[in-house]
């Protein structure tokens, strides 16, 4: 089976996810934890942004700043 990306909600010492997986019980996964941050904060270093800094802020969405509340 190749990899999953899911995305899963922490609450109350337990990973909440959004549907069933693919896995048969009691088969054993390795589990490696990305939290999910800003689009700026997972993007800093792999674009070079010759634009301005309001035209990448409009692009990004007010969700994806780095104040936004995901931080």
């Amino acid at each position: 089976m190749n990899a999953l990306n899911i995305e899963a909600i922490y609450e109350d010492g337990t990973l909440k996810l959004p549907q069933a997986l693919p896995l048969q019980e009691g088969q054993k996964v390795t589990i490696t934890i990305h939290p999910a941050g800003s689009a700026v904060r997972r993007l800093t270093g792999l674009i070079q942004w010759k634009g301005s800094q309001e035209d990448l802020d409009y692009l990004l969405g007010p969700d994806n700043h780095p104040w936004a509340k995901d931080e």
